[in-house]
C-alpha cells in the first residue's frame, strides 16, 4: 500500500471541518474542482467514501468520521510536537461522545460512565437533548452513543442498535412520617395522599396509570414532571409521595431524606444505550458497554420507612 498522502489528509481535513467544499477551496486557495479531485485520490486510497452530500452540506460518512479523528490527532500532534520544543508539552487523548436524554437519571448516567471518569488518557464529551436530536447526531456520527430510557424505534433497514443495560425497579418514595402513623397502603391511601408523577411521555406514568384505573382511583395530582432531576428535588421538598426508580433518589434513600414506602409490582423503568450499527467501533464505547453488562446498576435494595 503506498504511503498516506499528508497533503490530501490535510485538504480532507480543512473541508470536513468546513462542511462546505466552497469555503474549504477558498481557506486552501484552492479551486473547487481541484480540491474535489484531491479528496477523491484519498477516498480511492482507504477505499471508502469520506463524504456523503445532504444538499448543499457535506456530510460525514462513519469511514469520514473516523478519519477525522485520526486527522485531528496528526495535526493536533503537529502542534504537540512544537509545543513540546517549546517547554510546553500537551497530549492529545481518545475521544468518546456521549449524548444522554435530557429527563434521564443522572445518578444512572454517573454509573454506566463511571469506567471513563476520571481516567486522564480518555475525554469524554456528554451532551443532552431530545431522543429525536440525539439520534440524528447518532446517525450523523457526531456523537458515539445515546442513552436513553426507552428503545429507539427500529424496522428492517434500521442501523439502530439498542443495548438493554439495567431493568430497575420502580417505588413510591416520600419523606419519613411520624412513629405514629400508620403504615402506608397502596393502592388505598391514593385516594387522597397526593402524588408527583412522570409526565405522560413516560412509560412507567403510563404502566402506573393503569393500575390505578384498575383499582378504581383517582389520584391527587401535585405536579408532572418530565425530568427527573427535578422530580427528585420536588420529593425532597413536598408532601406526599412520588413515583420514581430509586436509583434516581438513591442518596436521599440512603441518608433518609425519602423513604421507599413500596415498589409498585410489575412496573420497571429500562435504560439502553442506543448505538449505530458501525464497521468501525469506537474501542471506548465497545469498553464502556462491556463494563456495563457485567457492572450494570443494580435494583435498589428496598427500604421501609417505620410507617410502611
Amino acid at each position: 500500500m503506498r504511503d498516506l498522502n499528508f497533503n490530501h489528509l490535510r485538504y480532507f481535513w480543512v473541508v470536513a471541518h468546513e462542511g462546505n467544499l466552497t469555503r474549504a477551496a477558498e481557506r486552501l486557495n484552492l479551486s473547487q474542482s481541484a480540491l474535489s479531485a484531491q479528496i477523491q485520490k484519498l477516498e480511492r486510497q482507504m477505499g471508502h467514501p469520506l463524504f456523503d452530500r445532504v444538499g448543499r452540506r457535506l456530510v460525514l460518512t462513519e469511514a469520514g468520521q473516523i478519519a477525522l479523528d485520526f486527522a485531528d490527532t496528526v495535526f493536533e500532534q503537529g502542534e504537540e510536537l512544537l509545543s513540546t520544543l517549546r517547554g510546553q508539552p500537551a497530549a492529545s487523548r481518545p475521544v468518546l461522545r456521549v449524548g444522554a436524554l435530557t429527563t434521564l437519571s443522572r445518578n444512572f448516567q454517573l454509573e454506566f460512565l463511571r469506567p471513563l471518569v476520571g481516567r486522564p488518557d480518555v475525554e469524554l464529551i456528554v451532551r443532552s437533548g431530545t431522543m429525536r436530536d440525539l439520534l440524528a447526531q447518532l446517525e450523523a456520527h457526531e456523537i458515539d452513543v445515546v442513552l436513553a430510557n426507552s428503545a429507539a424505534p427500529r424496522d428492517a433497514r434500521s442501523l439502530l442498535r439498542n443495548h438493554l443495560l439495567a431493568e430497575q425497579p420502580v417505588s413510591l418514595v416520600g419523606r419519613p412520617r411520624p412513629k405514629s402513623a400508620r403504615r402506608f397502603r397502596f393502592p388505598d391511601d391514593l385516594h387522597t395522599e397526593p402524588l408527583l408523577l412522570p409526565s405522560l411521555d413516560s412509560d412507567i406514568r403510563v404502566a402506573f396509570d393503569r393500575i390505578l384505573e384498575r383499582a378504581g382511583i383517582r389520584p391527587v395530582i401535585l405536579a408532572e414532571v418530565d425530568d427527573m432531576a427535578m422530580l427528585r428535588l420536588l420529593a425532597r421538598e413536598r408532601e406526599g409521595v412520588t413515583l420514581v426508580p430509586p436509583i434516581v433518589v438513591r442518596d436521599e434513600l440512603k441518608s433518609r431524606v425519602l423513604v421507599e414506602h413500596c415498589r409498585i409490582a410489575g412496573v420497571t423503568e429500562n435504560f439502553y444505550a442506543i448505538v449505530m450499527k458501525r464497521r468501525f467501533p469506537n474501542q471506548l464505547l465497545v469498553d464502556v458497554l462491556n463494563a456495563g453488562r457485567s457492572g450494570a446498576p443494580k435494583p435498589t435494595k428496598a427500604r421501609r420507612s417505620p410507617t410502611g
